[in-house]
This record gives C-alpha cells, sequence and structure tokens, in this order.
C-alpha cells in the first residue's frame, strides 16, 4: 500500500462552498492527530506559502513528534493530498444547513418538503442571501483558508494526482450551485454557475490577495452585488426566449 493509498477521497471543493457540513473550525486534540496534522498543513500554507510547508514543520506547527506528519503522509504529494481534503471539510462547513437556500421544494413541491426542512426559500433573493453570507464570512473570519486555497491550486497545476483531488473538489460544490440556480429560476444553469461561481473566487481573491485587500464589502455589499448578476442572468434568459 502507497502513502496515497492510506488516504481517502472526501468530497471537497476549490471555490466558496455552499455545501454543509460539520463545523469549520480547525481541529481540537479531540479530533484526532490526522485532522490536528492537516489542519496545521493549511496553516503554515496560509502563513509560510507552499515552501514552508515540510514534514518538520507541520510537526512542530501541531506540536506533535518529530515523524507525526511522516508516519500519516510520507510523500510530499500525500501531505498536500491531505491538505486538500481537509481543507474541503472546513470549507464545505462555512454555511450551515439551515442557512441553505431549499431546493427540493422547487423540484419536488411543497407537498413533497420533508418535515422541518428550514424554510430558506428558493428565488434569486434567497440564493443571493446564502452567497453573500458565505463570501462575507470567508473576507471576514476564513482568510486563511482562502490563502492555503490559492497555495493548493498553483500547486495542483503542476502535480496530476493532486489536480484530480482538487477538481474532485469543484464538482462537490459546482453541482449543489447548478442545483441551487435551476432552483432560482434559471434555464441554463450549467452556464450560469460558471459565470456565478467565477464572480464568486473572483471576489474572494480579489478581497484576499488583489487590488481591494485592505477593504472587506459588507454582506449588504455582496448580496447587492450577486442580486444583480443574479438579475442580469436571469432577466436576460427571459429576453431571449420572447
Amino acid at each position: 500500500m502507497t502513502a496515497r493509498d492510506r488516504h481517502h477521497p472526501a468530497p471537497t471543493p476549490p471555490s466558496p462552498s455552499l455545501s454543509p457540513s460539520p463545523s469549520p473550525s480547525p481541529s481540537s486534540p479531540a479530533s484526532g492527530r490526522p485532522q490536528l496534522i492537516a489542519d496545521a498543513a493549511i496553516r503554515l500554507l496560509a502563513e509560510r506559502g507552499m515552501r514552508g510547508l515540510t514534514h518538520r514543520a507541520v510537526d512542530e506547527a501541531a506540536g506533535l513528534p518529530l515523524g507525526s506528519t511522516s508516519n500519516l503522509a510520507r510523500t510530499r504529494e500525500a501531505l498536500l493530498e491531505t491538505a486538500v481534503r481537509r481543507l474541503a471539510e472546513r470549507e464545505a462547513a462555512v454555511l450551515t444547513p439551515t442557512e441553505m437556500p431549499t431546493v427540493a421544494a422547487h423540484t419536488a413541491g411543497p407537498e413533497t418538503a420533508t418535515a422541518g426542512t428550514p424554510a430558506v426559500g428558493t428565488g434569486p433573493e434567497a440564493l443571493a442571501d446564502a452567497v453573500a453570507l458565505a463570501l462575507h464570512r470567508y473576507l471576514s473570519r476564513h482568510r486563511q483558508l482562502l490563502l492555503a486555497r490559492y497555495e493548493l491550486a498553483l500547486e495542483a497545476t503542476r502535480r496530476p494526482a493532486l489536480r484530480e483531488i482538487y477538481d474532485r473538489a469543484g464538482r462537490a460544490f459546482r453541482e449543489p450551485m447548478v442545483a441551487m440556480l435551476a432552483a432560482a429560476g434559471s434555464t441554463a444553469p450549467e452556464r450560469h454557475a460558471l459565470s456565478m461561481v467565477a464572480w464568486c473566487d473572483g471576489v474572494l481573491f480579489s478581497c484576499t490577495a488583489g487590488q481591494f485587500h485592505t477593504a472587506t464589502p459588507t454582506r449588504a455589499e455582496l448580496r447587492t452585488s450577486c442580486a444583480e448578476l443574479l438579475t442580469g442572468m436571469l432577466h436576460r434568459q427571459n429576453d431571449v426566449g420572447r
């Protein structure tokens, strides 16, 4: 069994996540050594960049005996894959299930909605609210995750195995986005998802490492911009269909 075989793929995305999962907080001692190591790797990537990520540095950052990281991830590629998977878990938890737009109610009808399903809504307004909330949380609470993601994204362009895991992460985000856009009224949800994901990525990068890194937009500002994008896409499709 190789070092890579010891790691099982987990749902991941390289884009702001709207997929619910457990808390996005870094691991506690009770979370286990693998999560402790993975969270230390993410922290190092954000603070020191790719060059600062070594097995020894992870051991020190995690407060573990030397050799602990090597026991979990023997090679550098295995360590990077561990970081990508853990990053995906934490990004997927930026929003809770109760903060997600309802998709089932739109596709199956109110009479088949599950009892107790949060009444978040299905239209463009609900989607704009959720996207704005996710973006604002990234920029105000989880910049470390963004910086680590950018480091890993560039490295994935040079490592095919890492690219495969990174792309699987993207699908885990894009598919829910496609479903939510369809629920919001899009007749071309795949195409509109590309525009929405690109806009989200652009906002996050610009406000973290780009020209607007010194200012964090308010949630209201993000919601207005997102609503403008959705309105343009959805209204334009209606005009074309006439």
